[in-house]
């Protein structure tokens, strides 16, 4: 008995010592491997997004030209990167351009502006400021410079830092495009292993998880980008028609403002006002009405376009997509909206616990009340 007695604390020990190691060395991998990879992640997390939202296009272009869903892939990937960087790549020449043509205007003293409307002057809270720096503008430009150099000098700096951000953004997009290209192309094994490892987490409840966090992506897809596209292009139109000048500036301003859930409106009232300083007043009243539809017009798109596809409330999606942008910029508009809908679909569950077949149907999306009133057999 003393020798059993004496054995079984040191075996018991070699056995505790062997386990810590065995964990020490698990740990250790898993955070060398997460080192190497997070640089990754959040292009991958995007790419993931991206293939989400395009793979029905990759399939019913499959179907409908016979072409393997790989190669159908390839191509929406090339259109993609494409529609990014060719407009990027226009943009950007002629914003360089016309920038050095305007300092190179400024400093031969041959850059013109028109004096303003006396009307300006008329303008709630800064009419009178506005037209007077407007008129010194117009009469005695390098003086105006002079006087507000270092605000310019600063100006210039955060406008180069904000254009360096857009280049990084740019190439991570480009990078993410690629990785959904990838994803999308070899569909059918990243979707076995998504559900693999969701059943591994969820147990039987796995599948359905799986199912809604793809329809919650595609949702957030169509109601935030879907609607922030459509109002930019909107914009876009009106300020055409106006004559509004840097079009696409404005639209690209339009277009970040829907995607963080801000309105248009912020970016077309001060438009507003400068095609009423310089158009006539029938074209300024209906650029007005026209800038103050597309602003508003989120509230009829968003119902319509957010949640399709979804048995979660649009609230619930919607407070998921502001909550995680708030935290993780905008790839938490997908991150948040589908942690939200499934602990949304988690807590339905277990309200609904009471029954096993009751929990079983809140979970798959299926209203515990509508489960109870099926006959049985």
């Amino acid at each position: 008995m003393k020798s059993m007695q004496s054995v079984e604390p040191e075996s018991f020990s070699s056995a505790a010592v062997d386990a810590a190691i065995k964990i020490g060395m698990i740990a250790l991998m898993v955070s060398w491997c997460f080192q190497i990879v997070r640089p990754f992640i959040l292009p991958i997390v995007w790419g993931g997004i991206i293939a989400i939202a395009l793979y029905p296009l990759v399939q019913s272009g499959a179907l409908r030209t016979g072409i393997a869903q790989a190669r159908v892939s390839i191509l929406v990937t090339l259109l993609v990167l494409a529609l990014l960087l060719v407009p990027t790549v226009l943009f950007s020449g002629a914003l360089f351009s016309e920038t050095q043509q305007l300092i190179g205007d400024v400093q031969q003293g041959t850059l013109e502006i028109p004096p303003p409307k006396a009307s300006v002057a008329d303008w709630p809270l800064i009419g009178d400021k506005l037209y007077q720096f407007w008129s010194r503008s117009s009469t005695n430009l390098a003086g105006v410079l002079n006087t507000y150099a270092p605000e310019i000098k600063a100006f210039a700096s955060s406008a180069a830092m904000v254009a360096g951000g857009v280049g990084a953004t740019v190439l991570q997009f480009v990078i993410s495009i690629i990785i959904a290209g990838v994803f999308m192309a070899n569909a059918k094994g990243a979707n076995v292993v998504f559900h693999q490892v969701a059943v591994r987490l969820a147990g039987g409840h796995g599948e359905s998880f799986a199912s809604l966090a793809v329809a919650t992506v595609r949702s957030v897809v169509q109601g935030v980008i879907g609607v922030a596209l459509i109002q930019a292009l909107l914009a876009g139109v009106g300020m055409a028609m106006a004559g509004v000048p840097a079009t696409g500036l404005w639209m690209l301003m339009v277009l970040i403002l829907a995607i963080v859930q801000l309105p248009p409106i912020l970016v077309l009232a001060p438009v507003m006002a400068y095609v009423f300083s310089v158009e006539s007043t029938t074209v300024a009243v209906v650029f007005m009405i026209w800038g103050i539809l597309v602003s508003a017009s989120d509230a009829v798109l968003k119902p319509l376009l957010m949640g399709r596809g979804v048995d979660i409330p649009m609230l619930v999606i919607l407070i998921g997509a502001l909550g995680g942008m708030m935290m993780s910029g905008i790839v938490g508009l997908f991150v948040g909206a589908v942690v939200l809908a499934l602990g949304y679909k988690l807590l339905v569950a277990w309200v609904a616990a009471e029954s096993g077949s009751d929990a079983e149907g809140a979970v798959e999306g299926e209203p515990a009340g509508e489960r109870s009133r099926q006959p049985k057999g």
